[in-house]
C-alpha cells in the first residue's frame, strides 16, 4: 500500500505531522478531506449521469 515505505518510516511520517499541525488540528484536516472526497464524488456522479442522459437521447433518434 505504501510502497517500500517500512514501519519506522511511517511513525516518522506521523509524528513530523503531529509536531507540524498538532494533534486538535488533525481531525479537522481530515474532516475536510472527507468533505472534499464526497463533493469530488458528487461531481464525477452528476458527470456520469449527464453523459448517460445525453447518450440515451442520442440512441433515441
Amino acid at each position: 500500500m505504501f510502497g517500500s515505505l517500512g514501519a519506522g518510516e511511517i511513525i516518522l511520517i506521523v509524528v513530523a505531522i503531529l509536531i507540524l499541525f498538532g494533534a486538535k488540528k488533525i481531525p479537522e484536516f481530515a474532516k475536510g478531506i472527507g468533505k472534499g472526497m464526497r463533493e469530488f464524488k458528487k461531481a464525477v456522479k452528476e458527470v456520469e449521469d449527464d453523459i448517460k442522459i445525453e447518450d440515451d437521447d442520442n440512441k433515441k433518434d
